[in-house]
Order: structure tokens, then sequence, then C-alpha cells
């Protein structure tokens, strides 16, 4: 087992509630920022592990629970070299040492940390070279939690063989259970005897079953969309969940929708080739919806579009991925026809890198996500998922419905430098789908 899932499962592990000392990362207005510098688990690889949270002046709703909560705490897994960050835990407050409710992220997401921000600021604190005092302490602390972690685990292996045992014994005085010897029992008290007993017994798993193979997710061919949730089990959602995307816009509800307050402005940003699109790493700028700020991470773009209205087809897709502090997502949608050469995709373009799998970061250019916009804000909006494994869902989606342009000359670079991938559109379920009137 990598540092990476043995960290988090030792963390995952531990209670919620517990002693810390917080100290000051950086204040904000509204909100301070603290990390828990006891949490901290350095890997000389790069890999980390940190407690934060985010104290707010004043308290807010929770949708979830109609309560008020004042503290968002989070544990965090850092990549020291990769300059990102992902959120596995995150836990609400009402007051200090008031738990609300906690929840786990099932598919949890690599995010680039951007310069500047609380999350930089927290990454430093994790990142920067231990003293010989806190490499001692961190030790210490790591042996604690994994013997504690152990003990958590033994108990639960007895309760797990007593449960095994127990449907036994019901199994053997049912009048309708099969007539089996009591050695029976007795040998399912075996731990190792009773896995691979009911190994044998299980019947054959269904196409369905998500095993985790080596095979990389792709848009085509045995890794296609068709097979995302078998790959890892981390990308169940792909299949079993009931809110993906993309999916087909009509028969939406006319209303007023809240205007989203864009604020995007030009900033420095990052070009990388994953093999299966282009990205950019946007470091400034965000929306405001319904009093809830949301900070631009990145964009992408999809060849031909994954959204469809009414089942039309764009040229294109761009999508901008946003996050709020309280993790959740939010992606707005522009879709893009033929027409004029769109400078904001052209900048990008011009600062493709030369091999795949690279970036490039131009140290004096800044991109202005705005032109991206068309003048008409109206949009569409519905609860859905990532696009991409792990397809994580409660994504909030805005999709614009006025189409921008891009030229022939720019939709020919991307036919040529990568393959449609652009996923199939998934079942509605019934979802409600609004649209600004």
């Amino acid at each position: 087992m990598g540092i990476k899932p043995l960290l988090s499962f030792i963390l995952l592990a531990l209670p919620v509630v517990c002693s810390a000392a917080w100290q000051l990362v950086t204040t904000e207005q509204g909100k301070r920022v603290e990390i828990d510098r006891a949490s901290i688990i350095v890997d000389p690889g790069g890999e980390s592990m940190a407690k934060g949270r985010i104290v707010l002046d004043k308290p807010i709703v929770d949708p979830k629970t109609s309560a008020s909560y004042r503290i968002i705490e989070v544990l965090n897994r850092f990549d020291c070299n990769e300059r990102t960050h992902a959120t596995l835990r995150r836990s609400y407050f009402k007051e200090e040492g008031e738990l609300l409710r906690q929840e786990e992220v099932k598919s949890p997401i690599d995010m680039p940390v951007r310069s500047g921000s609380p999350d930089d600021k927290l990454l430093r604190e994790v990142c920067r070279p231990q003293t010989r005092g806190d490499a001692t302490l961190s030790a210490s602390m790591t042996a604690d939690k994994v013997n504690e972690a152990a003990g958590g685990l033994r108990k639960l292996n007895e309760e797990l063989v007593e449960k095994e045992v127990q449907k036994e014994l019901k199994g053997l005085t049912s009048p309708s259970g099969p007539a089996r010897p009591a050695s029976a029992a007795r040998k399912k008290s075996d731990t190792r005897h009773s896995t691979a007993s009911a190994r044998e017994k299980k019947p054959a798993a269904p196409a369905t079953t998500n095993v985790a193979t080596n095979i990389p997710w792709s848009y085509e061919g045995t890794g296609g969309p068709d097979t995302w949730g078998r790959l890892k089990p981390e990308f169940a959602s792909c299949s079993s969940g009931r809110r993906q995307s993309p999916i087909d816009l009509r028969d939406g509800i006319a209303v007023d929708l809240a205007p989203i307050q864009f604020v995007y402005r030009p900033a420095t940003f990052r070009v990388s080739d994953n093999e299966r699109n282009m990205q950019i790493a946007v470091y400034g700028g965000g929306l405001n919806l319904l009093g809830k700020n949301y900070e631009l991470i990145r964009m992408q773009f999809h060849r031909p579009s994954e959204i469809t209205i009414k089942g039309k087809r764009f040229a294109m897709e761009a999508q901008l991925l946003h996050k709020a502090d309280d993790g959740k997502l939010a992606i707005v949608s522009v879709l893009l026809d033929q027409g004029m050469e769109n400078p904001v995709v052209q900048m990008a373009l011009n600062n493709l890198p030369l091999e795949k799998s690279f970036e490039v970061a131009p140290p004096s250019q800044r991109i202005d996500v705005s032109g991206l916009l068309p003048e008409n804000r109206r949009y569409y909006t519905f609860m859905g998922s990532l696009t991409t494994p792990p397809c994580t869902e409660e994504v909030l989606w805005l999709v614009l419905m006025q189409p921008q342009q891009i030229s022939p000359e720019q939709l020919a670079i991307f036919e040529r430098l990568y393959k449609p991938n652009a996923r199939p559109i998934q079942p509605g379920f019934g979802r409600l789908v609004k649209e600004s009137r």
C-alpha cells in the first residue's frame, strides 16, 4: 500500500472530534484560515496530509440540515511537488467542538493550488522543511494514529467474526435452514477460513461489478465511457450515479434565475496537454451566485460539445470549473459554433506544450477568460457531475444559452491534436432543469 492510500486510511479512520492546536495561517474578509500543525504527516516523496479549517465570522445555514454552522474543518492531501491538493473529508461545526455533520469525499480530486490563495498558504505550511523537532512530533503522531486505527480494526474484525458465528448458528437451528454439522460453525470462527469459504461460494460477479484494472480511461476502446465505472473503485459513480453529466437540455422550467456575477480578470495561467485534452489552469477570478463565491480553477475543451440542447450538438464546448470555500463545484459551460476566431482559445493554443503530458506557464502573459462569455448571460442550470472520471456528483452546472464562436482553423487544430473527447449523453433520471426566461 502506497503512502497516499495508507495516510488516507489512517486519518480517515480516526474520530472527527478531537483536540487540536489550531494556528492562524491567513485572514480574509469574513473568515480566517487555520491549520493543526500536529496533524501534518509528510512523506519525502511529496505526498502530505494535514487538517485545516475555515472559521467564519458569521454562521451560515446548512441546506442539508437547516441548522447553522460557523466552522468547516477539512482533511486535505497535498502534493508538494505538483502543487495540488485534494479534500478527503469535511466536518461542519456549529461552534467549537459542536459537530453538526461530516462527509467523506468519495472521489477526491487533485486540484491545482493557486498562488496567493488560502490553499497556497496551507500548502506552504505543510510542505516547508521540517525541523528535527517537527519530524519527531510527526513520527510520534503517525505511530499513535496507526496504533489507534489498528485497535479499531481489531475490534471491527472481532465483531464481524461474531456476526458470522451467530448467523451460522441461526442457520443450524432454523427449520428451513440446511442441516449442517456443528463443526461447520466452529470452522467459521477461523477468519481466514471464513474469508476463503465466502469467496469460493460467491457467485460469479456480474459485468457491472467494479474491478480495479490497469486500463487507463479513454473515450474509445477497452477504456471507453461504457467501462469507466469498472476501471477503478473510485470511478463507481460513472456507472452507478443518478446525477451524471452531460445531459440533453429540453423541457426546462422557465423562471427568473438569479444573474451570475462573473468576476473574471486578466490572470496568469498554465496550459497542459494530458493527451486526451487541453487544460488551462487559471490563477485569478471566479463568480458569485446567490451570495456564494466560486473560484475559477481550470478550463478545458471538448469536441464536439458534451451538452446538447434539444438534441443539437455544437462544434465544441468550453467548460470552466469553479470551486467554493466549502468544496462544492460549479461548471460554467460555453457552447462554441464555427465562426470568427476566439482570442481566448487562440492564447491557449499559442502556449500549448510541444510534447504530450507537459505544460507551459508563460511568465509575462495574462489570460482574460471573460472573453469567452457572450453578451447575453441567460443560462440553463441543473445538478450533475464531472464528465470525466471519477465522475463526482453534486456539481452545479450553469450552461450559457448564447453560443460563442471558434474559427474553422482553430477547430482544425483540435481535430488534429485530439480525438473526439465528448462523453455520451447520460440519463436525466427526472432531474429538474431550470432556464432563464
